[in-house]
């Protein structure tokens, strides 16, 4: 699944490209997890006034609404002036004066839905319940500390479930614990207040060390120019179960934590 530096990554590979176009057409193919929210004609004639992101979401700013794009579980955007003919799994089409944006999404898990503004309802219910952004000043560690006394649950689940801190996906969280010194089945509500401070910084320096290397692409992940990421090459535990830890040479271990593969230290990751 694309987490927040895939989606960051995607967003920095096309979102200067497509700012002030003007959109010429739009298709949508076979449903996806969401209706669109309009007639798919309507999106004809706006103009894209810019791209941002909230957590794993893209917000395409129109100057009338805009679009809410998630990539779900395999999906991946594209963007340029000669694509080739849109294929079975591309569901999604904008055709615009500066090139087309296509979502390619073969499992149908991705969304793209119009709303009127931040403020509306179909946006709150979408938006209103993620986390802090980890990358940006308003990610601060008084308020991810006191996030994290409040849940009783293992600190990698806490993080996985981006109300307290939005984007740490199941690759980031074990790089970042592996960082902070922190045994991924640890309660999150025992961490002290220097640990919460290591972890915050930890969660930081990962992610932007993999928007920095273009994400992670274990399967097929590729930003909007085709391009592959490379975070996954350096990972000092994920997917290194049995081998030696890059610090101490301990074999990593590796458990289940909520049906995702957890990937950790014993050696270098304390209670």
């Amino acid at each position: 699944m694309p987490e927040l530096p895939e989606v960051e990554v995607t967003r920095l590979s096309f979102a200067d490209r497509i700012a002030g176009a003007r959109i010429s057409s739009a298709v949508l193919g076979k449903a996806l997890r969401w209706p669109l929210g309009l007639p798919v004609q309507q999106l004809s004639g706006r103009t894209v006034r810019g791209v941002r992101r909230r957590g794993k979401y893209l917000l395409l700013d129109l100057d009338e609404g805009l679009l809410l794009l998630h990539l779900g579980m395999s999906g991946s955007l594209s963007f340029g002036r000669q694509l080739p003919p849109r294929g079975v799994h591309d569901h999604f089409e904008l055709v615009t004066t500066h090139g087309t944006l296509r979502l390619h999404d073969p499992r149908r898990f991705g969304a793209v839905v119009f709303v009127p503004d931040e403020a509306s309802s179909q946006a709150r219910k979408l938006l209103g319940r993620l986390g802090m952004e980890p990358l940006s000043d308003d990610f601060d560690v008084a308020a991810f500390h006191a996030g994290l006394k409040a849940r009783r649950a293992a600190i990698k689940q806490v993080l996985l479930a981006g109300d307290v801190v939005v984007g740490v996906g199941n690759i980031y969280a074990s790089e970042a614990l592996f960082l902070a010194g922190i045994r991924p089945t640890l309660s999150a509500a025992r961490l002290s207040r220097p640990r919460a401070a290591k972890l915050h910084a930890a969660i930081r320096d990962v992610l932007a060390r993999a928007v920095e290397k273009g994400g992670s692409t274990l399967r097929d992940f590729s930003n909007a120019q085709g391009e592959n990421g490379y975070f996954q090459l350096d990972a000092m535990v994920y997917g290194r179960e049995g081998q030696p830890c890059r610090v101490c040479g301990t074999p990593i271990k590796a458990i289940r934590q909520g049906q995702r593969s957890t990937f950790y230290c014993p050696a270098c990751q304390k209670n």
